[in-house]
């Protein structure tokens, strides 16, 4: 079932929760932490989300962000989320199914 459609208001801040695949880890070595972070921080300013904080766990992250735009937040989770799997599945040879 397809997850429903997210409606952000700009100027006001979310907590942002994404969960790791079937609720596995999402981080194995400390690299892959940094370029998530990376990943993050290079969307957010071409997307306008404001991040306020962040906490990253083993198997899911959060984040407390405001959108300059109504579809800024989702903008930056589909790059994010699109690049950081190419590089999980890229690096551990993982074909994203598991």
């Amino acid at each position: 079932m397809p997850r429903r459609p997210s409606h952000y208001v700009p100027g006001l801040p979310y907590h942002i929760v994404q969960l790791g695949n079937n609720r596995k880890a999402c981080f194995i070595e400390p690299e892959n932490y940094q370029l998530y972070l990376a990943l993050w921080q290079e969307a957010s300013a071409r997307y306008g989300v404001a991040v306020h904080a962040y906490c990253l766990m083993t198997n899911h992250v959060h984040f407390l962000a405001t959108p300059e735009r109504a579809a800024s937040i989702s903008e930056t989770m589909k790059v994010v989320g699109s690049r950081y799997a190419q590089y999980i599945n890229r690096k551990y040879q993982r074909t994203g199914v598991d």
